[in-house]
């Protein structure tokens, strides 16, 4: 069962909320069914040959300071 980043439309709020089939979440601040599902960053270690880490996390690749929630939101 997969557990998905929301913001409210209502109040802006983020939160993560465990979702079963079709459900619909309600914000847990003002109880507003208003949400959109946001991209979530994956983390993951890749071991090359002989051990060494190639990769870390796709939010270690993102612009600092950057407050999209996803690379395609910045353009970058």
């Amino acid at each position: 069962m997969p557990i998905y980043e929301y913001q409210c439309k209502k109040c802006g709020h983020e939160f993560e909320q465990l979702v079963i089939g079709q459900d619909c979440p309600a914000c847990p601040e003002c109880e507003s069914k208003e949400v959109c599902r946001l991209m979530s960053c994956c983390g993951f270690v890749s071991k090359g040959a002989g051990g060494q880490t190639i990769a870390s996390s796709a939010s270690a690749s993102s612009c600092s300071g950057c407050s999209a929630s996803s690379c395609a939101g910045c353009g970058h």
